[in-house]
């Protein structure tokens, strides 16, 4: 981390704020599928417990009927940390997707994406977030008391610190803070994947990581490599591909991915028929359907 912050000129503090906004991007892409959850299942359907029909609403953008079975969850289950932090991914999503941020070809496109605009939040949605990202650290604290195994509880921290990450990057535009946020993210990620390697959808984080950070200059990826970052552009196909096929809850967006990474390899069918699936599994996103509208 000093690598980046620790420096003595304008220009290259200008530099290493430009590489930390470069890292960072990768967080912003994960919480974008808004699915905080990950279990060794290979049905990609949504349609189980109320946990899994709040994802599915999630995932057609329908948030106040997420918010009911979310809720509904955590009446039914007031211990598991899941239901709070997919409600606090629910109030999360649902301001992206007001404001405008998801965007699949502002991804692909780091140019646009490193001149986005500064955005207005809702105060309102903002401390629904913080109170219910705030239950779930509680409560995944309190069953890593009681199991420190607890390969979920870990999960449940690497998200709600993701999604804070992902807040301050693409919100709050505070990209060192987003940086700190994504490095602790990190660390609870390996931690849950060291206790339990088939929560497939834990992957998901690196993948998107080494995928977007190969993309940059020889020299950045140096530097980020300086930090911990990972770059390899091969290994974070694979992982999202791992997901993709063996996720659950993180697998819509994993192909979604796959979809960006096609059209930065210039594929447009490929990314067509990807998101043409997703547009025909969940029907009410009008994301899918837009982002396909726009491919050439």
């Amino acid at each position: 981390m000093s690598v980046m912050i620790t420096v003595s000129t304008p220009h290259s503090r200008s530099a290493s704020l430009r590489t930390i906004r470069r890292a960072s991007t990768f967080l912003l892409l994960l919480l974008v599928a808004a699915a905080p959850f990950a279990f060794a299942f290979s049905d990609p359907l949504l349609n189980g417990s109320a946990l899994d029909k709040g994802y599915y609403d999630m995932y057609n953008l329908d948030f106040p009927a997420a918010h009911r079975e979310f809720q509904q969850w955590m009446s039914d289950h007031p211990e598991d940390p899941m239901g709070p932090a997919s409600d606090a991914a629910a109030w999360l999503f649902g301001e992206f997707e007001r404001l405008h941020i998801i965007d699949v070809q502002l991804f692909a496109d780091q140019s646009r994406f490193d001149n986005r605009q500064r955005l207005t939040p809702d105060p309102t949605v903002r401390k629904s977030f913080d109170e219910r990202s705030a239950q779930a650290n509680r409560l995944a604290d309190a069953a890593l008391q009681r199991n420190p195994k607890d390969a979920t509880a870990f999960y449940v921290k690497t998200l709600i610190c993701g999604m804070k990450s992902d807040y301050a990057l693409m919100i709050d535009r505070r990209d060192i803070a987003a940086l700190n946020l994504s490095k602790e993210a990190s660390g609870y990620s390996r931690q849950a994947l060291a206790i339990n390697p088939t929560l497939y959808d834990a992957y998901l984080a690196t993948g998107v990581e080494n995928y977007m950070l190969s993309l940059k200059s020889a020299p950045v990826r140096w530097i980020l490599s300086l930090t911990g970052a990972e770059t390899d552009r091969e290994e974070g196909i694979r992982l999202l591909r791992l997901t993709a096929a063996k996720g659950h809850y993180l697998a819509p967006f994993a192909r979604m991915m796959l979809a960006v990474a096609a059209l930065r390899d210039n594929h447009p069918q490929e990314a067509k028929d990807i998101l043409a699936a997703l547009s025909k599994e969940f029907p009410q996103n009008t994301l899918y359907q837009h982002e396909l509208a726009r491919i050439r």
